[in-house]
């Protein structure tokens, strides 16, 4: 076996069959960090000594049949703004390096209760929005498919890790697409859950109304099942939804014979697209057609227009959490945040509101469409993973994001590999969203589609 690129599924029918066991496979993952980390620095620091005692738990539980559920003995990691009690939680920030705070965030706390083996602390985006900066106390995450290369992010960190082999599973958080445009550029599955399935409490805020936490993995089929254990209501998290969690494993299986998607024009390719990435939607979309779809296209506001109404709300938000730092630690910030967060403070009360308004909009465009279709499709990313520069231009907003249109309205949406560029070998992603909390439907899309590929089972060989 081949226990770096087992998935949460196959780790977890090996423990039930007593093929492997929770400490073998985090004594492994934790060897496979020290040889290969290095190289990429996806992890800010590593919890070897909880991680063990963990698995050994895990593995006494479950040797005498008890099963807390399916993330039981998996290792996992978490993005660095994701608070843990008594463990460092930097935001990858020298404003947070010595902070270790009192309490687990909700999410660590679903997993711990669901026997989960956290394997340590991921490398982001400075606060989940700087980045990819070099001035930080912490180099930037690195791309397994090419170091020369970034993973994407905000979550660079659970990007790399999983890509990698480091852990099975990652949390990482999504505002604009920090889950889905490191998923599409390193080659794994990640989703972004509909606002309010999953707590955001004790995780660092980035832009209040739109910030998500959701699962990053190698495939579907296990978003599906680590979703199940970190979704749910929490009314300590005033975004929260009070409603029922649905057995996310348990609809994989419905196919998507008869569901009619909608293929986003004018967003994959739109001027500024890698080459490869038009062909690679286009055969995906006949494998869902094969599978019995019916793709059709969608008309929506551009990319642009997506862009910008988000990116004015963001820096308006940005700024108002960031606001006192930033007038007595300036210092402190890395270039590229303090950069960010300088423009929130030109935002005019009725520019904000203009935006709310604009936001709106947008959203009902695609709640309309919604009753036409069942889920859109479109990519996960419109190039491939970038080079790893020092002094490489801002690109965050230079070109318009594939990911917000998604924010803005709030739906749930995965990226899942979809094939690889030609030149540099490079992987490619698909996006699939669906309406408010659909996860259902967009996992049950994503995992037929993943039963008649075989991309996500590929993987990136370290030296």
């Amino acid at each position: 076996m081949d226990i770096p690129f087992m998935t949460v599924a196959e780790l977890g029918c090996a423990y039930d069959n007593r093929e492997l066991s929770p400490v073998e496979v985090t004594g492994t993952l934790l060897d496979r960090i020290v040889a290969h980390d290095g190289k990429f620095d996806s992890f800010i620091r590593t919890t070897p000594e909880l991680a063990l005692a963990q698995a050994k738990t895990a593995e006494t539980e479950l040797l005498a049949g008890n099963r807390r559920g399916p993330m039981h003995g998996i290792p996992y990691g978490l993005k660095d703004i994701v608070e843990t009690a008594g463990i460092p939680t930097t935001g990858h920030s020298r404003l947070r390096q010595d902070h270790i705070p009192h309490d687990d965030a909700e999410v660590v706390r679903r997993l711990a209760a669901g026997g989960g083996v956290l394997m340590g602390k991921l490398a982001t985006w400075e606060f989940a929005n700087g980045g990819p900066s070099f001035d930080l106390p912490w180099p930037p995450a690195r791309n397994p498919w090419d170091r020369e290369r970034l993973p994407g992010g905000s979550s660079s960190g659970p990007g790399a890790a999983v890509a990698a082999g480091f852990v099975a599973a990652a949390i990482g958080t999504d505002t604009g697409g920090s889950i889905r445009g490191p998923a599409a550029l390193c080659g794994i599955a990640g989703l972004k859950p509909t606002y309010g399935r999953v707590s955001r409490r004790g995780v660092f805020p980035n832009t209040f109304t739109m910030d998500h936490i959701g699962p990053m993995t190698r495939s579907a089929e296990d978003i599906a099942l680590m979703l199940q254990v970190i979704a749910g209501f929490d009314p300590a998290d005033p975004g929260s939804e009070d409603l029922p969690v649905p057995d996310y494993a348990a609809a994989l299986d419905g196919g998507v014979k008869g569901l009619r998607l909608g293929l986003v024009e004018g967003w994959h390719d739109a001027p500024g697209a890698h080459p490869d990435l038009g062909p690679a939607i286009v055969a995906a979309v006949a494998v869902l057609e094969r599978l019995g779809a019916i793709v059709e296209p969608v008309k929506l506001s551009s990319l642009r227009d997506y862009t910008d109404c988000k990116t004015t709300i963001s820096i308006a938000e940005l700024y108002t959490i960031h606001e006192r730092d930033l007038r007595t630690r300036p210092q402190d910030f890395g270039r590229i945040l303090r950069n960010r967060i300088l423009p929130g403070a030109l935002i005019r009360a009725e520019d904000y509101q203009a935006a709310l308004r604009w936001r709106a909009a947008l959203a009902r465009e695609q709640f309309a469409a919604l009753e036409r279709v069942d889920a859109f499709i479109t990519a996960g990313a419109r190039n491939i993973a970038e080079p790893a520069q020092p002094d490489r231009a801002e690109s965050l907003v230079a070109s318009p994001s594939i990911t917000m249109p998604f924010s803005v309205s709030g739906v749930p949406a995965i990226a899942i590999p979809c094939g690889f560029s030609t030149a540099e070998g490079m992987p490619l992603s698909l996006q699939i969203a669906a309406n408010l909390f659909e996860e259902s439907t967009v996992l049950r899309i994503a995992y037929a589609y993943q039963q008649a590929t075989d991309w996500h089972r590929r993987h990136p060989t370290l030296h």
